[in-house]
């Protein structure tokens, strides 16, 4: 979380515009020095929490069109109110696609090295491994993810029920039939893409739409974009309902995706903005999440299995990206989970 000095610089320069550094000294000093203010503001700046105006004695610190969508937000303050307390953007915004998110960086240059570093390890500990040991390092965690994965969605099967399923075929008693074919879809369509790593490059609706229908085989769910509105349990925001604009955002998000350089940031969009179009009747976030990892799989990079994430916590992340536009919190689950990921497997 911000600082109070830092809360301080960016509340003056909200509600009073563009600031000189020395501006914002006189009027927000703390008993700091100078050099630590402009420690502090660059600080603030190499965040994408404000932008540089001009040069010399003319620069000014204006606040980034980042800054919304990055900003830390305590979830446990945030849902401290009730759904109906809460004011929030209640409709689909497509300024996200067509101008913020296609103009500006997610990932600030520290967050870029730190994730670079985890991916050069996994680099070297995947060039130490034979085929068959890859395969078997993916395998657990494809188990993983499926696991992980399928009960973020309410799926009641254990890790090691889990387990069971996918290398035995052996059901857990007591579990319905659509939990055990959830979960082998999610092992179907993981294995799709180790087999098809570029499959989804460029990314296109149609792929989009193949991934979803391997995750929904067997199903009680319709394939294909949805031409019906649908609701998201736990909030107000209102997915949109005209088939014709939600093909429309699908390509515009897609076309956003292709055109970003690093791959972090092509993955960790692909599996907010899936989530936040609503795309399909249901299995949307499932849809996300392989199609985030299918980026990371085609550049080479470690595939995230959400294991230790709190599933209660990724649904708080996910729903403040839908109410506020704010990715703080998702972008901190993506670069822990891939942490984990690197340390964990391969």
């Amino acid at each position: 979380m911000l600082q109070k000095r830092q809360t301080d610089i960016i509340d003056f320069i909200i509600n009073g515009g563009p600031k000189s550094s020395k501006e914002i000294f006189e009027q927000i000093s703390n008993e700091q020095s100078y050099a630590t203010l402009k420690r502090v503001l660059s600080d603030l700046v190499e965040r994408n929490y404000l932008k540089v105006q001009g040069l010399g004695k003319a620069t000014r610190y204006a606040i980034s069109p980042t800054f919304q969508i990055l900003q830390p937000i305590d979830l446990n303050v945030y849902f401290e109110k009730e759904i109906d307390e809460r004011v929030i953007i209640e409709s689909f915004n497509f300024e996200l696609l067509t101008d913020t998110l296609s103009h500006n960086y997610i990932f600030t240059e520290n967050e870029i090295q730190v994730l670079t570093e985890l991916q050069s390890k996994f680099s070297h500990n995947v060039s130490q491994l034979s085929e068959s040991g890859y395969l078997k390092e993916f395998e657990r965690l494809a188990i993983d993810l499926s696991w992980k994965s399928s009960q973020i969605e309410g799926n009641t099967y254990s890790l090691l029920e889990t387990e069971r399923l996918l290398k035995d075929k052996e059901t857990a008693s007591g579990k319905s039939k659509e939990e055990a074919i959830m979960l082998l879809n999610h092992k179907e369509a993981l294995d799709f893409i180790l087999e098809n790593p570029n499959y989804l490059y460029p990314l296109s609706i149609a792929k989009i739409e193949d991934i979803h229908s391997i995750l929904i085989k067997d199903l009680a769910v319709e394939r294909n974009l949805r031409k019906r509105r649908v609701g998201i349990s736990g909030t107000n925001y209102k997915p949109l309902d005209n088939e014709f604009q939600i093909r429309e955002a699908l390509q515009l998000t897609c076309d956003l995706i292709n055109s970003k350089e690093v791959v972090f940031e092509k993955a960790l969009l692909a599996l907010v903005l899936i989530s936040y179009l609503q795309p399909f009747n249901d299995g949307n976030k499932r849809t996300a999440r392989i199609v985030s990892n299918a980026i990371l799989i085609n550049e080479n990079h470690c595939p995230l299995s959400y294991r230790t994430i709190d599933s209660l916590a990724y649904k708080k992340a996910m729903l403040l990206f839908y109410e506020q536009n704010n990715l703080s919190s998702f972008k901190e689950i993506f670069m822990n989970q891939f942490e984990f990921a690197v340390k964990t497997y391969f």
